[in-house]
């Protein structure tokens, strides 16, 4: 069984839809490629744009930005491991995976998104220190503690997602091998599996808790040592820190409000199969694309940053166009 192909139902979104499907196949191509399309180019851009700016402008030189480059950079893995595969399926008449693309695709999925998770609880931990010993700041977050933290969270999302995916591949699949969602989602494999699985969901359920438990306490004590500071300011310093702190925070609730919706749906025997598929490729999308538009409308220095890479392209572009000989 190690050489079977797994297919991927595309049948889009509702019920409905699959009906109009039938009868207009066109229908997904047309509606569903074109937002794909752009939100893999928005993404791709935006988080592009925040490690450009981070790693050429000295003004971003701190720790929360080097955080943030590393937050951006697992949002564009994260997402180009799902979306060229669905856009490619929506082009071609190709509607299958190898086994091996199938796990591979589960496994960086699963690990870059807790990764995100794990970095966005050391931002918290950034932005604690800062405002609670901000006279112990350039002390605590040395650059040598920044790259062990780094480390420390994508190790996290590489290893404990690892023996999910492993316990995974040992399953005997018998078929009809077709997974019905849009990308090689656990849950759904392990739907495919001939033997009883209750033992692989229990123990990916464990993991999963883990990941998005501990994550989100630390953060939410993070937040609430920040907020106990926070009452002895005055109040313009009160808003100085939730304009610091409002970016992550914004960011932060929408991952995890978005991830409990996908965690829940899995969890809910008759909630429908189609819909649950709409909020895990939607939670895929979303948070990717709402990170470089939170930041960059929210962040000052983010703007200034841009642009003065703005004002320097504009000056280089005019020095080669003068430098450029002309014809007599």
């Amino acid at each position: 069984y190690t050489s079977v192909n797994v297919a991927i139902d595309i049948e889009c979104t509702t019920s409905a839809l699959k009906v109009l499907l039938h009868l207009k196949p066109l229908l997904c191509l047309i509606y569903m490629l074109p937002i794909f399309f752009m939100a893999y180019v928005f993404v791709l851009s935006g988080n592009s744009m925040i490690i450009y700016l981070v790693r050429t402008d000295p003004k971003l030189n701190s720790p929360m930005y080097f955080f943030l480059h590393n937050l951006s950079f697992s949002d564009i893995v994260y997402t180009s491991v799902s979306i060229p595969k669905m856009m490619s399926v929506f082009l071609t008449d190709e509607k299958t995976i190898s086994k091996t693309g199938c796990f591979l695709q589960m496994y960086f999925f699963l690990s870059t998104g807790t990764t995100g998770r794990a970095l966005l609880t050391v931002m918290a931990f950034d932005r604690y220190v800062a405002i609670c010993n901000p006279l112990r700041y350039t002390t605590i977050m040395t650059r040598q503690r920044c790259i062990l933290l780094i480390f420390a969270s994508w190790g996290f999302g590489a290893f404990l997602v690892l023996p999910i995916t492993i316990w995974a591949t040992q399953l005997p699949f018998c078929g009809p091998n077709i997974v019905r969602h849009m990308l090689c989602d656990h849950s759904s494999v392990l739907t495919l599996a001939c033997i009883d699985t209750s033992r692989n969901s229990i123990f990916s359920l464990t993991l999963a808790l883990i990941a998005i438990l501990s994550t989100f306490l630390l953060i939410l004590i993070s937040y609430i040592c920040i907020g106990k500071a926070m009452r002895k300011m005055s109040k313009a310093q009160q808003l100085k820190v939730a304009a610091t702190c409002g970016s992550h925070l914004i960011v932060a609730c929408s991952s995890y409000i978005s991830a409990s919706f996908v965690y829940i749906s899995y969890r809910v025997a008759r909630f429908d199969p189609d819909v649950r598929t709409v909020i895990a490729v939607l939670y895929s999308v979303l948070t990717p694309l709402l990170n470089p538009i939170i930041y960059s409308l929210r962040n000052k220095e983010l703007q200034d940053a841009m642009k003065r890479a703005f004002c320097r392209c504009t000056i280089a572009s005019k020095i080669n166009s003068k430098t450029v000989p002309s014809v007599a």
